[in-house]
């Protein structure tokens, strides 16, 4: 998965959505059933399992750009979902990592991916392992990034300072086949 920005343009979506379909599929249970496609440009807190940061609002790059998107499709009982949504917020960075770090953790280990080092960079090249590590994800300089779940199932947060407060992201990324064994 490539890095993720703080000015993340929605229009790469469907890029990283292709190229999804390209990764290898560690499995995430689901019971889909039949095939399905769904796209918004629009996105929630149920979309990603996540609370909005108390007094945050969505945050539009342009007048006229969505500040969320959500796609998933699914068929044969495998399928894929990402989910993105753009906030800002009057409070700090490390306030709003604070929170998220807590949220997160329902998820599982929270990585902190703010500081990538050379000495994980060989714990994260095991492919076949299920584990959630931060590969190749890194936030712009000067920001912070949280992960949390699976290789399969994972959360983001991704925090950039902004002159007024913070822009942060949520994401959320799923994928699961019918060889799953529950």
């Amino acid at each position: 998965m490539p890095s993720l920005h703080s000015h993340f343009s929605l229009a790469l979506c469907p890029i990283a959505l292709i190229a999804f379909c390209f990764l290898p599929s560690p499995s995430l249970a689901q019971d889909q059933k039949g095939a399905g496609i769904t796209m918004a440009a629009e996105a929630d807190a149920k979309d990603f399992g996540l609370p909005a940061y108390p007094g945050s609002r969505r945050h539009r790059d342009k007048d006229d750009d969505s500040p969320g998107a959500n796609f998933g499709l699914w068929g044969g009982g495998s399928g894929f979902k990402l989910a993105v949504l753009k906030m800002e917020s009057d409070d700090s960075p490390d306030k709003i990592a604070n929170y998220y770090k807590k949220k997160l953790s329902k998820f599982g280990k929270v990585l902190d991916c703010s500081y990538p080092s050379p000495a994980n960079a060989d714990s994260d090249k095991d492919e076949n392992s299920k584990q959630l590590t931060c590969a190749d994800d890194k936030p712009d300089k000067g920001g912070l990034l949280f992960k949390s779940g699976t290789k399969a199932d994972q959360h983001l947060v991704a925090i950039q300072p902004a002159p007024h407060g913070s822009l942060f992201q949520l994401v959320h990324v799923a994928h699961w086949d019918s060889d799953q064994k529950k």
